[in-house]
């Protein structure tokens, strides 16, 4: 990787900072960061070891805007980010040794789900609503169980938080993302940890994207915040739907994309 060519590094600086943008706002913004560190030249592993390195510093970024700002308090956080932490460590450990077959499978079904849920509640998440779960055991079943996605798998992580946030602990969608970016945080940083002692991470492509992310992600949640509902509604649904596309498009043994084949066969 030392014979990277400024133009590439140039090139991964903008992924990193439209990566940010995006993720700051609805996730998905390693649909950006991972394909470009791929086609710069990084095997699987090391792209989504450097691409754990570079968003963490995005999701904090992310993440101490939203507080400065009264969306979200850390000290409420405290289960989320350790129930967050140890599922993402087992996660991340897993995916060096195991295969992500099953996952491929059913996430495709989920982000549709979840897409559908944003599109066709007019109110969802523009307002507080009731809440279905105490925040203890929340953080204890999503922490543990999308934490250990994030560093398993991955891509729509952030779609899945803010549908949990919102349909179970009843938050409207600024609220949301803000404590998405938390447990985002959370699960990059454990990643990036485990990812590093085993030393997959290529360290020049991580610190220059890392500094587009910051950027990205700070002018992304001040643009949430700005906007509110009315732009991260559409984005989680667009973000959930082109995850799941390529999710199917890359996977030709997926379900889904058996189907559609013999359907336009």
């Amino acid at each position: 990787m030392e014979n990277l060519s400024y133009e590439v590094l140039g090139w991964l600086f903008v992924a990193g900072l439209t990566g940010g943008f995006i993720d700051s706002i609805a996730g998905g913004g390693g649909l950006i960061s991972v394909p470009a560190l791929l086609m710069a030249g990084l095997n699987p592993v090391a792209a989504l070891a450097t691409n754990k390195a570079s968003a963490m510093f995005g999701s904090f970024t992310a993440t101490v805007t939203y507080a400065r700002k009264g969306h979200v308090h850390l000290r409420d956080m405290k289960w989320a980010i350790a129930f967050t932490f140890v599922g993402s460590a087992i996660g991340t450990l897993l995916v060096q040794y195991l295969a992500s077959d099953v996952m491929t499978q059913v996430m495709p079904f989920l982000l549709i789900a979840a897409a559908l849920y944003f599109l066709f509640g007019p109110k969802v998440g523009e307002v507080d609503r009731h809440h279905y779960l105490e925040r203890t055991p929340f953080y204890l079943i999503f922490g543990l169980a999308l934490g250990f996605y994030d560093g398993f798998f991955g891509p729509g992580t952030g779609s899945f938080w803010s549908l949990a946030f919102v349909a179970v602990l009843g938050f409207n969608l600024l609220k949301a993302t803000a404590h998405t970016k938390v447990v985002n945080f959370t699960s990059n940083f454990a990643s990036f940890l485990f990812f590093a002692f085993a030393g997959h991470v290529v360290w020049i492509p991580a610190g220059v994207m890392a500094v587009g992310q910051l950027l990205g992600a700070r002018l992304g949640a001040n643009t949430a915040m700005k906007h509110g509902a009315s732009i991260i509604k559409p984005l989680l649904v667009t973000v959930s739907l082109i995850i799941t596309a390529k999710l199917v498009y890359d996977d030709p043994d997926n379900i889904l994309h058996r189907l559609i084949v013999d359907v336009l066969s």
